[in-house]
């Protein structure tokens, strides 16, 4: 499993630490990825993602997994995510056709 946020495709960074003599050695930077479900209101079921704190905040403040993946970039989602923003898109425009 990559160490990846699903929806802001944010990842491992690389620099370095600095000690106070000036010497360099390679680090790695991990995002803060948490395991969380959330609801899709559209399609009416919890969704199990892999998703980094500040993407699940980001989630929240948007209004919820629909309204996120609505306005989401589909270059930075993960495949998964992809499928899921066609599945909600797709059944959002067959109940504003219904009704």
């Amino acid at each position: 499993m990559s160490r990846t946020c699903e929806l802001t495709a944010k990842a491992v960074q690389t620099g370095n630490n600095v000690s106070h003599a000036n010497n360099k050695t390679k680090r790695r930077f991990l995002p803060n990825l948490v395991n969380v479900t959330l609801i899709s209101e559209a399609l009416n079921q919890n969704v199990r993602l892999r998703i980094s704190a500040n993407a699940l905040r980001s989630v929240e403040h948007r209004g919820g997994l629909d309204a996120f993946l609505a306005k989401a970039d589909v270059k930075e989602l993960s495949q998964r995510a992809r499928l899921l923003k066609k599945q909600i898109a797709k059944k959002l425009a067959e109940q504003s056709v219904a009704a």
